[in-house]
């Protein structure tokens, strides 16, 4: 599917509403996440599709957009990497507060066209890559964020080593989790913690305590 009828299933399924933590960001999100599934398999002739993160405001996100609001040195002028994306809004908060250069990088082709509309709604201008950045070589960034990315064992371990890799490299990292079952013991450093609102469709609670994380 092209970029522009993406775009076109985005601006018809979603709305552009206000983030629930972060009312001076909008976002092109659903109101609940299995009938766009399935019309997103639908729309693309395919199955097993992962959910469409891409349409909802998460828990961890929001968090670590508050954080980047709360302490905007972490991100102004920097190369900034937002990590499994999905909608963009932590790029977004990010080049709001003055990074030099956002990439946004998520596998799922819908984000791409997800981030750019985002991307116009709140006046920024982001960078898309999609590519597998697990499996390369690491980026010439100076901070990756990334919210709500332990949510599976096998994808935690291994966004968990690429993002040792990329600390080993003197890279800062900063990441959002409500307390997901695979977020690590061990290794991280808690920041700060944020009560945020959540819808019930997506999340088992309206609010939800989202932590965020250094690696040390």
């Amino acid at each position: 599917m092209r970029a522009d009828r993406r775009e076109t299933f985005i601006r018809h399924h979603t709305e552009a509403l206000p983030v629930p933590a972060l009312a001076d960001i909008r976002l092109y999100q659903a109101h609940e996440v299995t009938g766009l599934w399935q019309m997103t398999e639908a729309e693309l002739e395919a199955h097993n599709l992962p959910p469409p993160f891409w349409a909802f405001a998460w828990a961890g996100g929001q968090g670590l957009g508050l954080y980047i609001q709360d302490h905007p040195h972490i991100v102004r002028g920097k190369r900034v990497l937002d990590l499994a994306c999905g909608s963009g809004l932590v790029g977004i908060v990010a080049a709001k507060c003055g990074a030099a250069e956002v990439t946004v990088n998520d596998i799922d082709p819908f984000t791409e066209a997800a981030c750019a509309l985002n991307a116009e709604l709140n006046g920024v201008t982001l960078r898309f890559d999609g590519s597998d950045r697990l499996s390369d070589d690491i980026p010439e960034v100076d901070v990756i964020l990334a919210g709500d990315i332990f949510y599976e064992k096998g994808m935690s371990s291994a966004m968990l080593t690429f993002l040792r890799r990329a600390h080993d490299k003197h890279i800062a990292i900063f990441l959002g989790d409500p307390h997901r079952s695979y977020l690590p013991r061990e290794g991280l450093r808690r920041e700060a913690h944020y009560e945020v609102a959540t819808q019930t469709t997506i999340e088992d609670s309206p609010t939800k305590t989202v932590s965020i994380w250094s690696l040390i």
